[in-house]
């Protein structure tokens, strides 16, 4: 297939897109915030690639879907949800200052979008492509999934565009990853008069979480991580309820099962205490051989650009575990996810831009 190019993507009119992105609030689960950001999305894809973009219902909030037409051979991921809670942007307003755009969600990952609305843009020919913005992955996906598979599968070849790895880089491995919470059941009493007649869920739980803690790997990979931990309602009362939510992340289908396995044994060390485990590994692994034929690609195109193994997750887990070539961290250079100082690198948008744009018609012209 032979596709001419327009003039290189404007950073001046991406910034704008950018900023209409940015100025439209979008914390995941807020349906009616994620309702007026898909609004947004679909308008940008039309205005800068034509057609029609659909929003598709979800019980996590709209979903949007553009496609080129003709026979689908690629398809662009991304997501509108971000992590920051309304009124962030009061506080951290869209800004471009010495060459930084900042603003919630400016990296993970509106900036990707923007990238690649407008890389594709510079294709006279956008048939055979797709894009998906998701509006749950920041939550795990689980409103989405099925959607990302099945256009994948159909795609047969996915761009991720996710913020870069430090440095600019590709994100060519991720583990998989996903949340345990294990909830304790013990026996209320009261803490001076009869702290015997009571089953303490707090020291259970602490019992517990060393024993999850001992189960990580770091030598091949494997984090176990316990963040989150509550208990008890009073102090004079012996706590009968504990909650421990548990980080895991793995490089392996191996170590996934095993982890898996190794939760669902958990028991008790106290009499009368009860354990229950909710949680899996919902992000399988992404190996770095489902994005090695595209890498090489990426690599002719920009020689010199490194890819890394990440330890963060995203829904490219999703494509690569089914086997589709799926390459990630297309999206902005930057760095700061989830965080006050989130900020792109302005003068890498056209560069980003042009490899997807590159890598989009390598893909159809295979």
């Amino acid at each position: 297939m032979t596709t001419h190019r327009t003039a290189p993507a404007s950073v001046d009119a991406m910034l704008e897109d950018l900023k209409a992105l940015v100025e439209v609030e979008s914390p995941s689960r807020d349906l009616g915030a994620l309702t007026a950001s898909a609004k947004v999305v679909a308008a940008v894809l039309e205005k800068r690639l034509g057609g029609q973009a659909v929003l598709v219902e979800s019980a996590a909030g709209p979903h949007v879907h553009w496609s080129g037409g003709g026979d689908p051979k690629v398809l662009i991921l991304g997501h509108h949800d971000t992590v920051f809670p309304l009124g962030t942007l009061a506080r951290r307003p869209f800004t471009v200052k010495d060459g930084h755009a900042t603003g919630p969600g400016v990296f993970d990952m509106l900036g990707g979008l923007v990238q690649a609305v407008h890389g594709l843009a510079t294709l006279d020919d956008r048939s055979g492509v797709e894009i998906l913005v998701t509006a749950d992955e920041e939550v795990g996906s689980r409103s989405s999934r099925a959607l990302i598979e099945e256009r994948a599968l159909a795609c047969g070849a996915v761009l991720v565009v996710e913020g870069a790895a430090d440095g600019g880089g590709l994100k060519t491995g991720r583990k998989g990853c996903g949340t345990f919470r294990v909830s304790i059941a013990g026996r209320a009493s009261h803490a001076g008069l009869e702290p015997a007649a009571g089953v303490n869920a707090l020291v259970e739980a602490a019992h517990q979480v060393l024993e999850i803690a001992a189960l990580g790997r770091p030598e091949i990979g494997t984090t176990v991580t316990p963040t989150v931990a509550q208990a008890g309602t009073l102090d004079n009362v012996v706590p009968a309820e504990a909650t421990v939510i548990v980080d895991v992340r793995v490089e392996s289908a191996a170590e996934k099962e095993r982890v898996e396995a190794a939760f669902a044994a958990l028991a008790p060390h106290l009499d009368e205490a009860e354990i229950s485990v909710e949680g899996a590994v919902g992000r399988p692994p992404m190996p770095q051989a489902a994005s090695a034929e595209l890498f090489a690609v990426a690599r002719r195109l920009l020689p010199g650009i490194e890819g890394k193994a990440v330890g963060g997750g995203s829904d490219g887990n999703f494509t690569a575990a089914l086997g589709v070539p799926t390459l990630d961290g297309l999206g902005a250079v930057g760095g700061g996810a989830h965080a006050d100082h989130e900020f792109l690198v302005v003068d890498a948008m056209a560069e980003r831009a042009g490899l997807i744009a590159g890598l989009v018609e390598a893909i159809r012209g295979k």
